[in-house]
């Protein structure tokens, strides 16, 4: 079979090496040149277990393209990105999903499948994409095949959840589900559960939607443990020993593509019946500011002047800065001219990173950590010798090593902020 991917990105390269690596003869299409040139290159590009080995295989076998031009194929499936426009609700863009059905439009044949796996809101695919692809003398169900195939995948774990997690078949008619299962069991595994394309739709962007709120309920906890003096951390602990409760763990917010933005979608589409979502979306937009007002109570308390940042990712061991809260509260920090702000990530590659942990720490009044790297879990006394203030602020919880001389603050003990004391070496 060959298949025509478009959106050559976190996900539409793995899908597109997946199909490949079984067999089918895979072109990928994106606009960006460089990122073609890499992937004919067997160039990744992307920083996730496996991903470099199994583009590697592809390419050597011939079994998969980069370029820039569509083709005719048996089936295409659109993984382009969907961000939100900048109205009141936060709702869908569909401009690059549109933009990638349009431009598929003079190549589409009798018996083709399209799968759109971006992520879209309820009823998109047959409100929006349908009129499309009739647009052009097909009828869907009859020659054509349409549906929604949300990707649910875990950075850092993306090629073996591609191929064994269950996934969700919606096709706008059961014949076009038929075909997406047809196309998908060539690699995947676990199970293909069949429904149609608008509860696919509304089902994806639920399930982000239940952590966005598990974790808003564990930063809201964090507030009432301040206010009350109690260890909010402690009691997501002790809560989760009961066999029927899961509370997520506070953050300094929610990044990524995935659970900062879904939510909005459900909003978007039924604003006014959507309450507890849209109070949970505050919350955790709220918490980087929450981190900021700490972050200056800390130092002023203790006259400080360097901070360093440890983590800009939005999740652990990853590359990803897609709208992390991490970004924004360095953003906000770089700002103020009263302090000195270095950033310190051996995952990600921007040019104003420092690359050398000593050098990020030296004279270093306080280190902040807000990304999950577990090479975070222990702080080497050779590091933080040279900090002026020896303390620590881990908004993830990862740290669980670090010098006897150096003191912890986390999510969960704000409230002993008025006993941090100068610690000048």
């Amino acid at each position: 079979m060959k298949i025509v991917v478009i959106g050559l990105g976190y996900i539409g390269l793995p899908t597109a090496i997946m199909f490949a690596n079984k067999g089918h003869r895979v072109i990928g299409v994106d606009v960006n040149e460089s990122v073609i040139k890499k992937l004919n290159n067997a160039d990744s590009g992307v920083e996730e277990p496996f991903l470099q080995k199994e583009l590697e295989k592809a390419v050597k076998q011939g079994n998969f393209i980069a370029t820039t031009e569509i083709e005719p194929a048996d089936a295409f499936i659109i993984t382009v990105p969907t961000p939100s426009k900048g109205d009141l609700w936060k709702s869908c863009d569909l401009t690059y999903v549109i933009q990638a059905v349009t431009s598929i439009l003079p190549y589409l044949r009798v018996n083709n499948t399209v799968v759109i796996e971006s992520t879209v809101a309820p009823k998109t695919t047959e409100s929006e994409i349908l009129p499309l692809i009739e647009s052009v003398g097909l009828q869907v169900g009859e020659n054509v095949h349409l549906l929604h195939c949300p990707e649910r995948v875990l950075p850092g774990r993306i090629i073996h959840e591609l191929v064994h997690n269950d996934r969700i078949i919606g096709g706008v008619t059961p014949s076009c589900t038929e075909a997406g299962i047809k196309l998908y069991q060539t690699f995947a595994k676990g199970r293909l559960i069949p429904t149609d394309a608008a509860t696919a739709e509304l089902t994806k962007l639920m399930e982000n939607t239940f952590r966005d709120v598990n974790i808003a309920l564990a930063n809201e906890l964090v507030k009432v443990g301040e206010t009350l003096a109690i260890d909010a951390l402690k009691v997501i602990e002790l809560a989760n020993h009961h066999p029927r409760v899961n509370i997520h763990q506070p953050g300094p917010g929610v990044g990524g593509h995935c659970l900062a933005i879904d939510p909005n979608f459900i909003v978007a589409t039924a604003p006014f019946v959507t309450q507890l979502i849209k109070e949970a979306r505050s919350i955790n937009e709220s918490m980087p500011m929450y981190i900021l007002s700490k972050v200056e109570q800390i130092m002023t308390q203790i006259g400080g002047r360097k901070i360093t940042i440890f983590g800009l990712a939005y999740k652990g061991n990853s590359d990803d800065t897609r709208e992390s809260p991490a970004m924004t509260i360095y953003q906000a920090l770089q700002k103020q001219v009263k302090y000195e702000v270095v950033a310190f990530d051996p995952h990600v590659s921007l040019d104003f990173v420092e690359k050398d942990i000593k050098t990020a720490l030296t004279n270093s009044d306080l280190l902040l950590v807000l990304t999950d790297h577990s090479a975070f879990q222990k702080i080497a006394s050779k590091h933080t010798a040279n900090m002026r203030n020896k303390l620590i602020f881990d908004t993830k919880g990862i740290v669980k090593h670090f010098d006897t001389e150096v003191s912890k603050i986390h999510l969960g003990n704000m409230h002993t902020l008025k006993e941090v004391s100068i610690m000048r070496r």
